[in-house]
């Protein structure tokens, strides 16, 4: 099983935008004047006319760009560049403003003081086996960060492995990925400052407990695959910004290369040069048994092309296993097979098996053909073959031979949620965990050959989690399309027309909303509120054409299916439009984003967590052009009028009463840019006819994911909640 560390997710859940991966055009010219001298930023008093709340006063510019026939304003572009000083007198006023008015809110303290008891717990994460040795990760509820341990033998003394508490003084140096040697001799792990994807990756000797001098800078994609000597690794390496690598182009830079211990990290083997498409990602890894090495390019989040390399036999060049099929591949080898899970004429997913002396795709065998749930994952666990299913978002694991013959099911509880059993493919032990909305995570031991499941660990809190009720609904959308959704209320919670429903949505990159445990969700629940959490098309949870019915051009039906659960929610009794709330990060801040400016109405207050925005312009910033496979781009005429639709930042209309709205954004985001975080603010702040407040508040020293310090968690989830209860009268 790889070792990864695993994020314990705390706050509701926040699905990356934009995930990273799983392993684009011309600017425009302006017509206007050029931007003017920057000016001092100075806090605006209230006007006599207004009963809006004072906010920093901010220049609009008259800029308009007629894009393919289309006049387009952009009366914020200035705001697109922090490092200028008048943009960061900007920013440093907007969050002052914000953090003064969220810290004197009503019940914010005690809100704090609660999350605290439930953010800070214990927890010992699912183990990875090495030759004898185990590594696994453990959340202490005197911490801030989780801590990496090791053992010799499952009764070992336990050792500390790494420990980001110790990293830096302020905390801003945490853990990335970690991947042990197949020996368990050394483990390859990555570092980064602020909790952004920039990493850069050592390798720690396990028993001295020191690193080795090798360091590797420009790993903020690696996915370490080690040989199976422990003599080395593969990883992927980006090079840093500057000449010709710009930050949008510079995915289209990565190598895949070859690190050998000791080695100097500037002259690594380029095993499978840069594709120069800033559209793709280049990730590869070797076989088990070191014979086979994979190299794969990432398009978008719905295709892959895979090539490979026979390393027994020296070749030099890389042959095509699959390439240019529109549609998604996953390779595992083992023995003499490759085992092919994939989405191609079959949206739900199937297994082959491919003998690699005649891998031409009219050869391969078709082991486990598409069923009515959605096959999430395949591996090898124990010389067998473990799949992991959705049935209507739920999980489901079932373990085959590897002729394609069903063996088991493994039982699980309804609605909840496993990413299946974990192990290495030579080994018959796995592990696997589960959680639900009602069941904080528990990790389990089982044997692959026999089936049989003992517990390993659990999560305990302080919390009466019986209380609390967990139903899937069916409601129609706009289109009539059927879409699922969760709820999460208390027993004694009533449709009576009053109840305070906070709305999470995603929509996008195939990414699964399933059942899952947080310990913000039950504060938000024991606080009276009730939770909504519908599987929106863009999402994975049915099969790719549910993806493709809500990316590209078919990007409003995710908006379309959204703004049916708000109205399905007032229908049918349990909440009006005052009680009414939406909260989403990332691409789901895109989709509270369009929600907000597409239905102001329907809402009372909108959370909206590092987002994109300015769909014009999202593909020249941060990772932007990696998302044109499932957005599209405004350089292409078709794609820039589907995108200028639904662009929130060019929706919001001056005189309209938006609702009130809370911008979470971070500091260091390498990711999403924090430009629209800005951009719309400031928007919203000038145009919206209502004295609902507009927010920004800015994470110090936090990525995309937020922070990794548990207390700067309950900060930013107890100001939230402080905000929601203010705005819907809790």
């Amino acid at each position: 099983m790889r070792a990864v560390v695993v994020s314990l997710i705390v706050a509701l859940a926040l699905t990356s935008c934009c995930p990273p991966p799983t392993r684009t055009g011309d600017v425009v010219t302006p017509t206007a004047a050029p931007m003017p001298d920057p000016t001092p930023v100075e806090v605006e008093p209230p006007l006599a006319a207004t009963s809006k709340p004072p906010y920093p006063a901010t220049r609009r510019d008259d800029i308009v760009e007629t894009i393919h026939g289309a006049r387009v304003a952009d009366p914020y572009r200035w705001l697109e560049d922090e490092t200028r000083p008048e943009v960061k007198a900007w920013m440093d006023a907007q969050d002052a403003l914000a953090r003064a008015r969220l810290e004197t809110l009503p019940r914010r303290d005690q809100l704090a003081a609660r999350l605290k008891e439930l953010f800070y717990y214990d927890a010992i994460f699912a183990p990875t086996h090495r030759k004898g040795r185990y590594f696994y990760a453990r959340k202490h509820a005197d911490k801030e960060k989780t801590v990496v341990y090791w053992k010799l033998g499952k009764d070992g003394a336990e050792q500390v492995l790494f420990d980001p508490n110790t990293w830096s003084t302020d905390g801003s140096v945490g853990l990335g990925g970690w991947w042990p040697s197949r020996d368990g001799k050394y483990v390859a792990y990555a570092k980064k400052e602020n909790n952004s994807d920039e990493t850069t990756t050592y390798v720690r000797d396990v028993a001295a407990g020191k690193d080795l001098p090798d360091v590797i800078a420009g790993t903020k994609y690696a996915n370490v695959s080690w040989t199976p000597d422990g003599k080395g690794f593969y990883y992927t390496w980006v090079p840093p910004v500057g000449g010709p690598v710009t930050v949008a182009d510079r995915p289209g830079f990565a190598e895949l290369r070859f690190h050998a211990l000791g080695a100097d990290p500037a002259k690594d083997a380029v095993v499978h040069p840069a594709t120069r498409n800033p559209q793709t990602f280049l990730g590869g890894n070797v076989s088990w048994d070191g014979r086979w090495l994979f190299a794969v390019v990432q398009h978008g989040w719905n295709a892959t092309d895979v090539y490979v390399k026979d390393l027994k036999k020296g070749d030099k060049a890389w042959r095509p296993l699959v390439a240019g099929v529109p549609a998604i591949f996953r390779v595992t080898a083992w023995k003499d097979r490759f085992y092919v899970h994939t989405n191609h004429e079959a949206p739900r997913y199937r297994v082959f098996a491919v003998d690699p002396k005649t891998p031409a795709r009219a050869a391969w065998k078709e082991l486990v053909p598409e069923r009515d749930a959605t096959l999430e994952g395949a591996s090898i666990v124990g010389g067998k073959l473990v799949l992991t299913y959705l049935r209507d978002a739920a999980s489901e694991i079932v373990v085959h031979d590897l002729a394609g013959k069903r063996l088991r099911q493994v039982d699980l509880p309804p609605l909840g949620t496993s990413k299946g059993i974990g192990g290495n493919p030579d080994e018959d032990t796995g592990y696997f965990a589960f959680t639900s909305f009602t069941q904080a995570s528990v990790v389990y031991e089982t044997s692959i050959e026999s089936g049989a499941v003992k517990e390993w660990s659990r999560v305990t809190l302080p919390i009466d989690l019986s209380r609390i009720v967990a139903e899937q609904v069916r409601y129609p959308s706009k289109d009539g399309t059927e879409v699922t959704m969760f709820l999460l209320r208390r027993a004694d919670a009533k449709p009576d027309g009053q109840r305070p429903v906070l709305l999470y949505g995603y929509g996008g990159f195939n990414v699964s909303l399933t059942p899952g445990f947080s310990s913000s969700r039950a504060v938000w629940l024991e606080l009276g509120g009730m939770l909504a959490i519908p599987n929106l098309r863009g999402g994975g949870e049915y099969g790719e054409d549910w993806h493709k019915a809500g990316m590209g051009a078919n990007k409003q039906n995710v908006f379309d299916d959204y703004i049916a659960a708000a109205r399905w929610l007032i229908d049918r009794g349990w909440t009006n439009p005052q009680k009414l709330a939406i909260h989403g990060g990332s691409n789901g801040g895109l989709l509270v984003g369009a929600a907000m400016t597409q239905a102001p109405e329907l809402f009372r207050a909108v959370v909206c967590s590092v987002p994109l925005l300015d769909m014009v312009r999202y593909h020249l910033f941060g990772s932007g052009k990696t998302w044109i496979p499932e957005y599209g781009s405004a350089e292409d005429p078709a794609q820039f009028k589907t995108l200028l639709a639904y662009s929130p930042y060019h929706r919001v209309q001056e005189g309209v009463a938006y609702p009130a709205l809370l911008m979470m954004s971070a500091d260091h985001d390498d990711r999403v840019d924090p430009m629209h975080a800005r951009k719309l603010t400031a928007l919203v702040q000038h145009a919206t006819a209502s004295d609902r407040p507009v927010l920004l508040r800015i994470e110090k020293n936090a990525g995309h994911g937020g922070a990794d310090l548990v207390r700067q968690q309950v900060e930013s989830t107890a100001d939230m909640y402080a905000f929601l209860i203010q705005q819907l009268g809790m």
